[in-house]
């Protein structure tokens, strides 16, 4: 049983070692690694406005409502990771804040630009709209070179454009996006797959916007940018740094201080608070969470309450030991019998995370996911985790001094 328990804990020992070794690249790289916020590492903070139609048509909700649909598709369509976007229905604004964006300028193009897709005669008469449009790729052309966008119809567009292409054989057919004419092809056949191509892109990058813009449709009303806000790096840099010191500093003094205090069980403390720290660093990043100050914030709350999980359980312990029982009894009883107090602590707060996460605001979320992931790693490593790692050493020599476990030796029966 002691070999047995002396080969758990130095297996346990060398894994959790790997673990964090094998950890710190995939983490912590800039491009890979778990995505920062806005307020960490920079990006555009844009506010849209919703303008009125020409003919004094009022913005509605149900207008706002599908505007911010359309605009979190063509975000998407960008490729930024947990933008943040809310409807201001008083004001009939759209808030919008993205983190990372290398071309901001590039992005409130795509976003504000209403890209209403039409088809017209050479009178200008509208023909079909891109309401029957089903996709949108970007692409080069392998016939002709350069770069095209292919769009794609339903069944009934695809109807609706055989039709057209049909009646204007051998005539312009002029493409429009908004009201900027993009494209006036002369329709040599009938189109009647459903399928079209739309040239003229200078480069893949910019068919690309295009395809964005159209795969997400039109946005129900016109916006107007009123205010643009960059967030800069060396901002996001320095926030970053001060967090992370911060961070630094409270686990050096949790470590010191649950050494000192519990000794024993407190360097096997320590050893889980790694594990913790693993745990939930590794699940924001399987997640796909972008890592906020207000989520750096929750990170350290965590921790602070597995610590406090940690010092109900030993303070338990040492009450066993005081009362005679020998140190496994008292590391079994200690447990048990503190598991309803760590359970209850816990799940109180678990409770008002969940609340927090479906209520808040997009930096509340991240705080909030933070400490929810935060509390069920802290249960898992503090009630089992540690329990197994202290079971183990007491296995290994069961008659440690109640001094190991800060208990003054004439204390007890």
């Amino acid at each position: 049983m002691k070999s047995r328990n002396i080969l758990k804990l130095v297996v346990t020992v060398i894994v959790v070692a790997a673990a964090v070794f094998f950890s710190v690249s995939p983490l912590t790289d800039s491009s890979k690694g778990i995505p920062l916020g806005l307020d960490l590492r920079g990006g555009v903070h844009l506010v849209l406005q919703a303008e009125p139609g020409k003919d004094g048509t009022a913005v509605t909700k149900d207008d706002m409502d599908k505007a911010k649909a359309i605009i979190e598709q063509r975000v998407n369509g960008l490729g930024v990771s947990e933008p943040y976007i809310q409807v201001d229905y008083n004001n009939k604004r759209v808030l919008v804040e993205l983190a990372g964006v290398s071309d901001p300028d590039q992005a409130v193009s795509i976003l504000k630009t209403t890209a209403k897709l039409t088809f017209r005669n050479d009178q200008g008469q509208i023909l079909m709209d891109g309401s029957q449009l089903k996709d949108a790729k970007a692409g080069t052309d392998s016939t002709n070179g350069g770069y095209i966008v292919s769009i794609t119809f339903t069944t009934e567009g695809a109807k609706q454009f055989a039709q057209i292409t049909t009646d204007y054989l051998n005539k312009n057919l002029g493409i429009y996006l908004d009201e900027d004419r993009i494209q006036n092809p002369t329709v040599s056949s009938p189109i009647v797959n459903g399928q079209g191509q739309i040239t003229g892109y200078s480069s893949l990058e910019e068919a690309a916007q295009y395809a964005v813009m159209l795969r997400s449709g039109a946005l129900p009303v016109s916006m107007s940018i009123v205010e643009k806000r960059q967030v800069g790096a060396l901002l996001g840099v320095d926030s970053l740094q001060r967090s992370l010191n911060a961070c630094i500093y409270a686990v050096i003094f949790i470590f010191l201080f649950m050494l000192l205090l519990y000794r024993l069980p407190g360097l096997v403390a320590d050893f889980s608070l790694i594990v913790f720290s693993l745990l939930v660093l590794w699940v924001l990043y399987g997640v796909g969470t972008v890592l906020t100050l207000p989520g750096i914030a929750g990170f350290v709350l965590s921790i602070g309450m597995a610590v406090d999980l940690n010092i109900i359980v030993y303070e338990r312990i040492k009450e066993e030991i005081r009362l005679g029982k020998s140190l496994r009894a008292a590391v079994d009883a200690g447990f048990s019998r503190a598991f309803i107090t760590v359970f209850d602590s816990n799940i109180t707060t678990f409770f008002a995370a969940i609340a927090l996460f479906l209520l808040g605001s997009s930096s509340i979320k991240g705080f909030a996911l933070t400490l929810i992931i935060g509390i069920i790693a802290s249960l898992f490593t503090g009630v089992t985790f540690t329990r197994w790692i202290i079971r183990w050493i007491v296995g290994i020599n069961p008659r440690l001094t109640k001094i190991m476990f800060n208990v003054n030796a004439r204390e007890g029966r």
